[in-house]
């Protein structure tokens, strides 16, 4: 720019040299013929050589002679003389001619005197005249790149010498110079690494250097090999100024997300919070860059950025898919966190850049993109941990609704390959939000509980969850089959009849009836397996239930959003009712507006409303169809009972008689009777060897397979748990009724006991709330339940066929 203005510069640059010069022959040297150099001939010969080679006489008012001037004593106003600056700049002979004649004299051809040109050592010449000569000498020399002001500025800004250094490259011994140690990018990583906002502005100001330094080899040095080393350092540091730009934008956006998505409450607690803030960066200007000029070529910046952004993103995703696919299933939550950080920073930095689609590189990264495809990364490995490490290994707290892993359980535990470490912007931006992010998903990664689940429904989608849930059921109706031989075994094992427990034994003389009963020390094993193949199937139900919790919080979420669109208002008797008959407010809105605009002449096309107006209606009729969506965990209900179904006969049969056997009885209630006083005793004997492997899914299991086969009241009957606490309670009862009468202190017969019998009550109020659940979702007298279509979406009131319940096989009252 400086150099297209010289024409307008070259005048005022002449016409202050003209001042300087004609200044100091004028005024200067003037005061110095006449003090000075009085009486010094020679020296006073050279000071008039300098004014008559250089003094500018026309621009004096008064043009006298100036050895009279010396000569004459006159006041102080006739020695000042007077000039007028012209712009008429002395020529460069007149510059040298000037500094010779200055060095002649201060020299006196000595001109290596000790102390310098300018030393005052000899020269006979007073200081401040010395001073004088000394300033105007060394102005003389900027004279003379100021006369040439073009060739100047060229100069000034061509910094391609900079970037030769065959020196060093000879010195050092080594072929290619590191691209570290290069000046154009020392100058480029400083500002990357110092992120100061006004320079990220100006980062490809210091690319000039190869620009010059190309220059300088083809027109100076006529060097090809020169340019061509050039050109590919060019290269090399265009492609790594473009990475860690791209690494800079991202991460910068990603702290913002994470900032905005992290929990106000726990900012507030923190005695620093400020860090968690981001400080706020400008990247409009680099993204505005679309003509990049390096080396003649022409570079769209922003294009480039955008291309590396949208891998960085798909780099990103599968970092963090394969981050969860090498952990266990309680690390969906920071999953889910991590995906929504990034796809809020996907939206943010949308606003500037043309980026992919984000649900279109999550499926591309899923391996999900084709239409009939409902599997994904993320399905396929929550439905393998589900499989290999979550139920076998992981164990129900009820009171809780968690699933912990259990500690001493080793049944089919998973191998497992170390997590890879990724690059720090993958995780949460910076270092500080990170680890916050780190310790609020910490607190979620030791059980699996309700949060979890609102992760993987938020994950799955409707796309992938009805595949999870058809695989889950399946892996039930597989557990119960596979069962079928086991549970024979067992019934094979135990006597042929079985009595109630005698009142007259006490607890002492039940615990060995029931000891003589379940006779199943060979059949260990089997037993053992049974256990663990009921705990399957209890944590699937559970997991079931915990899902349809969460969908029905997810569905009353939607219809409150979608009820006063659709006309829904609440009825007299808590059920909903429609307040139009017609039309919803939704879509009378939008008739009403297309049938104003299409009698408007001035509509230019009124096609376009009435498609959206049919839009209107056929959107009201689909979101009124999803309002009677039905329940996952009845829908499951109901398919383990048609799974049971098959195998009624051998876990349920009929009594011949029509009354209700109790002494030759082997269903599976007797069954899961002596599997639960065995796995009670146990559980006192040894503390810590059943209950953290087994936990009380065990119970839900047994419970609503009893319920499913009509088998409810007959455990209830004949359960040797429930026998056992009544024998205990009437043995309490007439041991105090002994005490109150006798007034006497007998011995306490239940000491010793007292363990096993809090261990059956905890039991018994765990099946009692497991049998309340099941008789409120899902009734024997009529099962009904949801299909799950292939598309995701609930089928409402699927009526399966009633199996065998207890009500057929008591007696009925006569009619």
């Amino acid at each position: 720019m400086m150099q297209h203005c010289d024409t307008l510069v070259s005048e005022a640059l002449w016409e202050t040299i003209h001042m300087e010069v004609q200044d100091f022959v004028q005024d200067k040297l003037d005061t110095m013929l006449r003090t000075t150099f009085r009486k010094k001939k020679d020296l006073s010969r050279i000071l008039s050589d300098m004014r008559t080679l250089s003094a500018d006489w026309m621009a004096k008012t008064s043009n006298a002679d100036p050895e009279q001037n010396s000569l004459h004593q006159e006041t102080e106003e006739m020695r000042q003389n007077t000039f007028y600056p012209r712009p008429v700049a002395p020529t460069a002979a007149q510059i040298h001619c000037l500094q010779f004649l200055i060095c002649e004299l201060v020299s006196g051809g000595n001109m290596r005197k000790p102390g310098g040109l300018f030393g005052n050592s000899g020269s006979g010449i007073p200081v401040e005249d010395l001073k004088q000569l000394e300033t105007f000498f060394y102005k003389l020399s900027f004279f003379l790149h100021i006369l040439d002001y073009t060739a100047t500025i060229g100069t000034l800004t061509d910094l391609g010498f900079l970037w030769f250094r065959e020196f060093y490259l000879e010195s050092s011994r080594v072929i290619q110079f590191p691209i570290e140690c290069s000046l154009p990018w020392m100058l480029v990583d400083h500002v990357i690494e110092s992120q100061d906002a006004g320079l990220l502005e100006s980062i490809l100001i210091p690319f000039d250097l190869y620009n010059d330094s190309a220059q300088h080899a083809l027109t100076c040095l006529k060097q090809r090999f020169l340019y061509d080393e050039i050109e590919a350092e060019v290269d090399l540091c265009f492609d790594l100024l473009a990475q860690k730009l791209n690494e800079i934008i991202f991460t910068y956006y990603k702290s913002c997300a994470a900032s905005t998505l992290l929990d106000s409450s726990f900012t507030y607690a923190c005695d620093d919070g400020e860090k968690y803030f981001v400080k706020p960066l400008r990247f409009d200007a680099i993204f505005k860059l679309r003509r990049v000029m390096v080396l003649g070529r022409t570079i769209d910046l922003r294009s480039l950025i955008t291309q590396r952004m949208n891998k960085i993103f798909r780099e990103n995703i599968d970092f963090l898919l394969e981050r969860f696919e090498n952990g266990d299933l309680c690390g969906v939550v920071e999953l889910q966190q991590l995906l929504d950080i990034l796809e809020l920073t996907h939206q943010s930095i949308s606003r500037f850049l043309e980026l992919d689609s984000y649900s279109l590189m999550l499926s591309e990264m899923q391996e999900n993109l084709s239409l009939v495809s409902y599997s994904s990364r993320i399905s396929s490995q929550i439905w393998s941990e589900m499989q290999t490490d979550f139920l076998p290994n992981f164990i129900l707290c009820n009171t809780t609704q968690r699933f912990v892993r259990s500690t001493k359980g080793t049944h089919h535990s998973s191998q497992r390959s170390s997590a890879s470490t990724g690059k720090p912007y993958f995780y949460c931006g910076s270092y500080d939000l990170t680890m916050a992010y780190q310790g609020l998903a910490g607190l979620y990664r030791d059980f699996f509980g309700v949060p979890h689940m609102f992760a993987v429904v938020k994950l799955l989608g409707s796309r992938s969850l009805p595949a999870i849930i058809r695989a889950l059921l399946d892996h039930i109706s597989s557990k119960i089959t596979g069962m079928v031989p086991k549970i024979t075994a067992l019934q094979e094992a135990l006597p042929k009849s079985i009595g109630l427990l005698s009142f007259d034994g006490g607890i002492a003389g039940c615990q060995k009836i029931i000891h003589e009963i379940l006779t199943w020390e060979a059949k260990s094993e089997v037993k053992t397996e049974v256990l663990h193949d009921l705990k399957e199937i209890g944590s699937a139900l559970y997991w079931m239930s915990i899902l349809d919790i969460v969908l029905r919080q997810i569905d009353t979420t939607q219809f409150m959003q979608s009820a006063p669109w659709l006309g829904l208002v609440p009825g007299n008797d808590g059920q909903v009712k429609h307040a139009y008959s017609d039309n919803t407010p939704f879509t009378t809105l939008l008739n009403a507006a297309t049938n104003a605009v299409t009698s408007s002449p001035a509509c230019p096309n009124p096609s376009t409303f009435l498609v959206m107006s049919k839009q209107a209606e056929a959107a009201s009729l689909l979101y009124k169809s999803n309002l009677n969506s039905g329940s996952v965990l009845e829908y499951a209900l109901a398919f383990t009972s048609a799974a049971l179904d098959r195998h009624y006969s051998k876990w349920s049969a009929t009594p011949k008689t029509g009354f209700i056997d109790i002494t030759t009885s082997k269903d599976f209630y007797r069954i899961f009777s002596g599997l639960q006083y065995s796995y009670l005793e146990e559980t006192i004997n040894y503390p810590s060897k059943k209950q953290e492997m087994l936990g009380d899914s065990v119970a839900w299991a047994g419970c609503t397979i009893m319920y499913l086969l009509g088998q409810q009241q007959h455990f209830e009957l004949f359960d040797f748990s429930y026998q056992f606490l009544n024998v205990a309670e009437v043995e309490s009862a007439t041991i105090s009724h002994y005490q109150s009468s006798e007034r006497t202190k007998s011995p306490n017969l239940l000491q010793g006991y007292e363990g096993i019998l809090e261990a059956m009550r905890k039991a018994r109020r765990l099946n009692n709330h497991v049998f309340s659940m099941l008789r409120a979702r899902c009734p024997l007298e009529d099962k009904v339940a949801c299909a799950i279509k292939p598309s995701g979406a609930p089928l409402h009131r699927m009526k399966f066929m009633n199996t065998v319940s207890a009500f057929e096989t008591l007696p009925q009252r006569a009619t």
